[in-house]
């Protein structure tokens, strides 16, 4: 946001900036969390886009440095349909490693003895943060599972947290993962539906100045027409921001609902738009309900006879995409 419409409205920091928004959903998730990784577990986070994932995941890991109880590590690799078991291995040497210049072993044997080793010898459970995991190969994931079971064996503790799309946890439940599925735990992410206006009203506490009344910035009926329409704390971020801007543009004050519809995009919840946001684009649509990227799109479009466009939506509902 321009820093002109900032100055107009009495911000004092933008809404994207402000601090992690707790809800009693997130509470009872990291008490969960918690739990899991002290006891050595595949955990998977999922979430549709925007929902906080990432935040989460850093809100996590910054309570648990501070109770020093686990050793936290994560992936930063931004490759992550490249991630391999080597490239998360090396990830964990890197953050536990007793100093820099200790080599991390290529040869693989080595490596997962020296990690074993390494991980026994902390004395305390650790746990691997991996961010966007719904394009991890099934390969790897299984690989991730053995990875854990090696560490237990040797009487350490090693759990990983997967965070990704609803894809991730869909492709888990099919019987092909069912090796690695039935051993992870799954904690949904659901952010601000309960309170979507709850939501907005405790972001511009953190985000103006002094005491700035809501409705002298934005009227009661745009808050319902945004909380109707949107759904996720990213899309709240960014058409209030929108409306902030547009509002300063035209001189309107506070912003209408006439304005807060005006700069909602037509295509917000199309079918297309729900499925990206669950790490379905078209060729993974394609891959999962095993037809052709042609049909994938033109099913999007709307191209295809009714009794085709059943039969395709009754196996999405099949896999657990909702839309």
């Amino acid at each position: 946001m321009l820093s002109d419409v900032m100055a107009h409205y009495g911000m004092n920091k933008e809404f994207d900036q402000a601090p992690f928004y707790e809800t009693d959903e997130f509470k009872h998730i990291l008490h969960e969390v918690r739990h899991c990784i002290e006891n050595g577990r595949l955990i998977d986070l999922t979430g549709s886009v925007g929902r906080g994932k990432s935040r989460m995941i850093r809100h996590i890991q910054e309570a648990l440095k501070k109770e020093k109880n686990v050793l936290v590590s994560q992936s930063l690799s931004v490759e992550k349909n490249r991630l391999t078991l080597g490239v998360l291995i090396s990830a964990l040497f890197c953050d536990l490693r007793r100093s820099k210049n200790d080599k991390i072993p290529s040869q693989p044997e080595q490596r997962e003895r020296e990690l074993r080793d390494l991980i026994k010898n902390k004395k305390k459970p650790v746990v691997l943060f991996v961010d966007e995991a719904h394009d991890l190969h099934a390969k790897t994931l299984i690989a991730l599972k053995r990875l854990i079971e090696v560490i237990q064996g040797a009487g350490g503790v090693l759990s990983i947290v997967l965070a990704g799309h609803p894809k991730l946890s869909n492709d888990l439940k099919r019987p092909t993962m069912e090796e690695i599925g039935a051993r992870a735990t799954t904690f949904t992410l659901d952010g601000i539906q309960k309170n979507k206006k709850g939501y907005i009203n405790w972001l511009f506490k953190q985000c103006f100045q002094g005491k700035v009344k809501i409705e002298t910035i934005i009227q009661p009926e745009a808050v319902e027409c945004l909380a109707d329409r949107l759904t996720t704390p990213l899309q709240m971020n960014q058409y209030l921001s929108l409306a902030m801007t547009e509002g300063y543009n035209a001189g309107v004050q506070p912003i209408t609902e006439e304005l807060a519809k005006s700069i909602l995009a037509y295509d917000l919840n199309c079918a297309e738009a729900q499925l990206v946001r669950q790490g379905y684009d078209i060729k993974a649509l394609a891959d999962a309900l095993d037809i052709k990227a042609r049909e994938a799109r033109n099913f999007l479009k709307g191209d295809i006879p009714s009794s085709r466009r059943e039969e395709i939506m009754d196996s999405i509902r099949a896999l657990g995409i909702n839309l």
